[in-house]
């Protein structure tokens, strides 16, 4: 048996995210025949497997593309990314309580995903050492034919989650509401 391939990215977002790299880290020290790339941005290095700062969108997507399994935030534009070359990712949304992000908009969004079985959702530790090894067991359920495009329905969807977030924060006009020209 080939050891498995497993890819981690916590997306290009500046704040820290050092929560999903702690956890993966301490799955990878437990499973050195795993071999692990994690694209950590601003959080800490992990100490097992290989680091990388940040990926070039097409050798992200490419090592999407090889992975036996894929980690990620829960940001859109990475989730269907990985859904774009057959992965259905496991998540962990980052959170606005920890500084993770500046607000909860991937909470929403990664419970609706889940609900719809488009993402595989870890809430904890423990939940995410179990995806990956579940994963790993069973390539199956993971692997899915690559999305080619996004989807009308998944991304009006997204609009009747975060529209309502961003609506609340002082100052913003929703998005859906500005002109094909451009805002104001």
């Amino acid at each position: 048996m080939t050891s498995p391939r497993v890819l981690v990215t916590v997306g290009t977002d500046h704040h820290r995210f050092d929560r999903l790299i702690g956890w993966v880290d301490r799955w990878a020290a437990d499973h050195p025949e795993a071999e692990v790339l994690v694209q950590h941005g601003t959080a800490t290095a992990p100490q097992h497997g290989t680091a990388v700062v940040m990926l070039g969108y097409d050798e992200l997507v490419g090592e999407m593309a090889r992975a036996d399994v894929v980690i990620a935030q829960g940001g859109p534009a990475t989730i269907m990314d990985a859904r774009s070359v057959g992965q259905r990712p496991i998540v962990i949304p980052r959170l606005g309580a920890l500084n993770e992000v500046v607000d909860d908009h991937q909470v929403a969004f990664t419970d609706w995903m889940a609900a719809k079985e488009l993402v595989w959702l870890a809430a904890d530790e423990d939940e995410l050492r179990h995806l990956i090894d579940a994963a790993i067991a069973r390539p199956d359920r993971v692997k899915i034919p690559p999305e080619r495009g996004a989807s009308a329905a998944t991304i009006e969807a997204f609009r009747a989650v975060v529209d309502p977030l961003t609506d609340r924060r002082a100052g913003r006009r929703s998005w859906r509401r500005r002109s094909p020209a451009g805002p104001g």
